[in-house]
């Protein structure tokens, strides 16, 4: 049998989706307005920024933005249009493609991570005392783990 949530715990999980969906749209929305980009391409340009030579396997890169292969590979096409990411042939597995960074998309992101930590800080940080933000973080990581932990349980072996 199913054990519903309290009214305490429906306000708290209704409040969390609300959260989320807001501050994902506004910090998306000024990333759009000042820069061209959506949210979900600054977290690409993010990812292969920090990758040796600025380049992931496209399977890797969807791994770690929580995409579908085909959303990401839409995505990629995009990116690839406004000549910010180009895709390689992956050199150990012909199967496979790299996501590789331009210097016109790092550029790009040298220019729109202030916009994006700006919009972080007054629209979480600076929300939340800081014993808030703490727990909240910590709590987001708990979350991660178990979710991580069930998807590994989940997958089919090998």
């Amino acid at each position: 049998m199913t054990e519903w949530l309290t009214a305490e715990q429906q306000a708290y999980w209704r409040a969390y989706l609300t959260a989320t969906a807001l501050l994902q749209d506004r910090l998306s929305r000024e990333l759009q307005e000042a820069h061209g980009i959506s949210l979900s391409d600054y977290e690409i340009l993010v990812r292969l920024s920090e990758s040796p030579e600025r380049r992931m396997r496209m399977s890797t890169l969807a791994d770690r933005t929580c995409s579908s292969r085909s959303r990401l590979s839409h995505q990629v096409d995009r990116l690839e249009g406004l000549s910010l990411v180009v895709r390689q042939a992956c050199e150990t597995d012909r199967r496979g493609s790299n996501a590789v960074l331009t210097d016109t998309g790092m550029d790009l992101l040298v220019t729109a991570a202030p916009t994006h930590v700006a919009g972080v800080r007054q629209h979480m940080v600076d929300c939340l005392p800081e014993e808030q933000f703490r727990a909240l973080g910590e709590a987001c990581e708990a979350m991660v783990e178990g979710l991580r932990t069930t998807a590994a349980m989940d997958a089919p072996s090998a």
